[in-house]
């Protein structure tokens, strides 16, 4: 499991991000929304990393 931090964005959306994986950012009109996103993209980000043969960051 990985630490999310959630919050309001400027333009109305609501932004997640996960610190242990840098620059993985997502958003969403809705916090569950982000949520979702932020999701797809953790998981994105860590099937990259092992592709490329590189590290997977331990989560914080």
């Amino acid at each position: 499991m990985r630490q999310v931090m959630l919050h309001p964005g400027k333009s109305g959306y609501w932004v997640a991000e996960c610190p242990s994986l840098p620059g993985s950012i997502s958003q969403g009109k809705t916090k569950e929304d982000a949520i979702h996103n932020i999701r797809e993209a953790i998981e994105g980000y860590i099937l990259a990393l092992r592709e490329d043969g590189l590290t997977v960051p331990f989560p914080i």
